[in-house]
């Protein structure tokens, strides 16, 4: 998953793309990017770190140009080489840079067409950097002098054509303007809104949630639609789309469990309350299976869950406390690149609150369970506590399936309800009882802030993909994401220090 952002302004952008990057850094924080244009030249600071690492004053003083394009990023698969911190550039047609956010599926049939047909060459294992060849290629095919909107959006729907899988983007045309689409099945995020100068020109910024364009400023606009592009030219003009020939909406429901931040509207749905919901749904639940429970307190394993724990205590009329203090200093274990270091994460990151537990019957609610790893050490911890009985409850059903869309679920065989019954689940990771969410009952969790969303991207719980990969492409799929491979490929090679202007 990654977290991008794309600004026109009428001054300096370096400054409010970083501030977005650091609101999106939830969504990657392997490494960021900012490549700027003033309309003549690029300016260009990548490298591997957080945001607030990689630009330091004298790279900010770099950044020159009312026009640039962000990034932050983790890698789903092999390896994490500042090399492949985006954004990425290409020189022809034009001049375009890309930042990217999900995952193509047919990545490598499309870099053997670039080099066989197109003579492309791509220099990274970056599937991001095909797609920028792709949408390059399909614009040279316009070949016009100086860029205009058909041409973007012919060169948009020759994307569309040609790459599958999920992808939010957002490109700067160097001296032209910035583009933003979604695949046609919507299922990556992208947004759009503006903002007024104090002489009544407009702004305009794209990013992956609408908290980025809040935070600085802009009024959101809306979504883009599945398939849908956005121009925005140099001199502030806005100019939309459709570009996708049969655009369906499949957002991904993952979004709204586990990475959107809570403050974020998706597609139209407030992601807090719909985890609200989830709480609610998750509370009902537990009172139709279990109506004699015996639950004292509820504790959200902080943060994601927070907001869903405390509805489902409040349904429950149980008591709400806060179990655990959280090392702000501590990444997210989910993008954590191989096994021993995501054990060891936990226990630095979250650390008990005894009293909270000695005693007592303790339910503990977390967003979702990927590889347990987590959920074991939390129930461990809880029973060192002195909990007198540790439950478990997950806002969102069985991930049994990996996620091919850019989100790093890793092989199914990896995954702890793959071929596991709930009990078994319970069993694995130590908990006395575990209840899930249905998937129903998350899907209506959802649904209710947008009725017009009628289908998503579940395919972590159902194992059913839009896009139809066949098995070969699995079976690659596992070699690239297992913990040993990832461990193998994982590069600790220092921050790329160096500038290009």
């Amino acid at each position: 998953m990654c977290g991008i952002v794309g600004v026109v302004g009428q001054e300096a952008v370096n400054q409010s793309i970083y501030d977005a990057l650091t609101v999106l850094q939830h969504r990657g924080q392997d490494a960021a990017g900012i490549i700027t244009s003033d309309g003549k030249r690029l300016y260009i600071r990548r490298g591997n770190g957080l945001v607030r690492d990689v630009f330091q004053t004298q790279h900010m003083q770099r950044l020159k140009g009312n026009m640039g394009v962000g990034h932050v990023r983790y890698p789903t698969a092999g390896s994490s080489s500042a090399s492949e911190a985006q954004p990425f550039y290409v020189n022809s047609p034009y001049g375009i840079s890309l930042a990217h956010n999900g995952n193509l599926t047919n990545a490598d049939q499309l870099k053997r067409e670039l080099y066989e047909q197109d003579r492309r060459h791509i220099n990274t294992d970056s599937d991001s950097e095909v797609l920028l060849n792709i949408f390059a290629q399909e614009l040279t095919k316009e070949g016009s002098y100086k860029v205009s909107k058909e041409d973007i959006f012919s060169a948009v729907a020759g994307v569309h054509r040609r790459c599958k899988g999920a992808y939010a983007v957002v490109l700067m045309i160097t001296r032209d303007g910035m583009v933003g689409f979604r695949d046609p099945n919507g299922i990556r995020p992208l947004c759009y809104g503006a903002r007024e100068t104090q002489d009544g020109k407009l702004e305009y910024m794209l990013a992956s949630e609408s908290v980025a364009l809040v935070t600085q400023g802009y009024h959101l606009i809306r979504d883009l639609e599945p398939g849908e592009a956005v121009y925005i030219a140099e001199n502030g003009k806005l100019h939309t789309q459709q570009c996708a020939e049969n655009p369906s909406y499949n957002t991904c429901i993952f979004e709204y469990v586990y990475f959107a931040r809570p403050d974020s509207i998706i597609d139209d749905v407030f992601v807090h309350k719909a985890r609200m919901r989830m709480g609610h749904k998750l509370a009902d639940r537990i009172l139709n299976e279990w109506p004699d429970h015996d639950i004292d307190v509820v504790i959200a394993i902080p943060d994601t869950s927070r907001t869903s724990a405390s509805e489902l205590a409040n349904t429950l009329d149980v008591k709400y406390r806060e179990g655990f203090i959280k090392n702000r200093y501590i990444g997210r274990t989910f993008i954590m690149p191989g096994q021993t270091q995501r054990k060891k994460s936990v226990r630095q990151k979250l650390n008990p609150i005894d009293l909270e537990f000695e005693g007592k019957n303790v339910l503990l609610v977390d967003d979702s369970i990927v590889r347990g790893t987590t959920s074991e050490e939390i129930v461990d911890m809880a029973r060192m506590s002195g909990a007198n009985k540790v439950y478990f409850a997950s806002a969102s059903p069985p991930i049994r399936y990996p996620n091919i869309y850019g989100i790093d679920m890793p092989a199914a065989n990896e995954l702890i309800a793959h071929d596991r019954s709930e009990e078994e689940v319970a069993t694995a990771i130590g908990a006395d009882k575990l209840i899930y969410l249905s998937l129903e009952d998350l899907i209506d969790s959802v649904k209710e802030g947008n009725s017009s969303l009628d289908k998503f991207d579940c395919s972590v719980f159902t194992g059913d993909y839009v896009t139809g990969e066949g098995e070969e492409y699995f079976s690659l799929l596992e070699e690239q994401r297992n913990d040993f491979a990832k461990a193998e490929c994982h590069d600790h090679s220092p921050i790329d220090l160096s500038d290009t202007e």
